[in-house]
């Protein structure tokens, strides 16, 4: 399987962002990507108010990225808001094509580095893995990568990949904790885990305040926890392809799944 991870800086613009997503996904499958991954709050960026901007599952963001990806062929995941009943969003990853229409809601909700994220966003419930190509793909946003255990339960339900759209927030250390964490939980899971961050926006003199804007360096890890490619700080297109076979042989010489006396 073929994935391409686009590592953009989104703006406040759910307008401009969809252009990125169009243009985006569109090189993309031009390189043989059938799985196009963007970062979580493609839709409009943090550090601004979401709720004038989030949008149901059927209104017209969504519904043009279901166009981008028929039109280029490709699965798109990518990270948008919709509305709740209690006055606050649901921080969604929306993926669709080849097949799928389907969407998770976070489940672990930003509330640290003196960030609450639950002040504006409801929390998801439930573990989602889609099938393509016949392969079984899971989803998790950002802060879920502090949490082994979805990741596991991802692999409970059959993923052999888990996409992790973020918007990872900066501050020290931060960048090597990602990396840290992305790895780890490809090792918990057995598991590739494909990281796909926001750009870093002091790469390009913009002051992302306390918001979490991201930090770029999108990332792959193996199932033995071997970075396999990855980006630096600023926006990029990482198209990698993925030997879901070599899932199998992680999980027969390192069985953690199978070894587990636990949850």
């Amino acid at each position: 399987m073929r994935v391409a991870l686009a590592q953009i800086l989104a703006s406040d613009d759910p307008a401009a962002n969809l252009e990125l997503v169009a243009d985006h996904t569109a090189l993309a499958a031009q390189q043989g990507a059938s799985v196009v991954v963007f970062p979580e709050a493609t839709m409009c960026r943090f550090g601004v108010s979401l709720k004038p901007v989030a949008e149901p599952l059927d209104g017209p963001w969504a519904t043009e990225v279901r166009a981008i990806a028929e039109r280029n062929g490709v699965l798109v995941v990518v990270g948008m808001f919709t509305p709740t009943d209690d006055g606050r969003v649901t921080n969604t990853l929306l993926a669709t094509g080849r097949g799928v229409d389907t969407s998770y809601d976070k489940i672990h909700l930003y509330d640290a580095f003196g960030f609450a994220e639950s002040d504006t966003v409801a929390p998801g419930a439930e573990p989602v893995v889609v099938e393509v190509d016949g392969e079984t793909l899971g989803l998790a946003i950002c802060y879920d990568i502090r949490f082994p255990e979805l990741f596991r339960a991802l692999a409970d339900r059959g993923a052999a990949t888990v996409l992790l759209p973020a918007s990872w927030g900066a501050g020290p250390g931060k960048v090597e904790q990602w990396e840290l964490l992305v790895r780890a939980r490809a090792i918990d899971s057995t598991t590739y885990v494909l990281a796909c961050d926001q750009a870093d926006p002091l790469a390009h003199g913009i002051d992302p305040g306390k918001a979490p804007r991201g930090v770029g360096h999108s990332l792959v890890a193996s199932p033995f926890g071997v970075v396999e490619e990855s980006l630096e700080a600023d926006p990029g297109l990482l198209v990698v392809d993925i030997d879901t076979a070599s899932v199998e042989k992680a999980r027969s010489v390192l069985p953690v799944l199978a070894n587990r006396r636990m949850g």
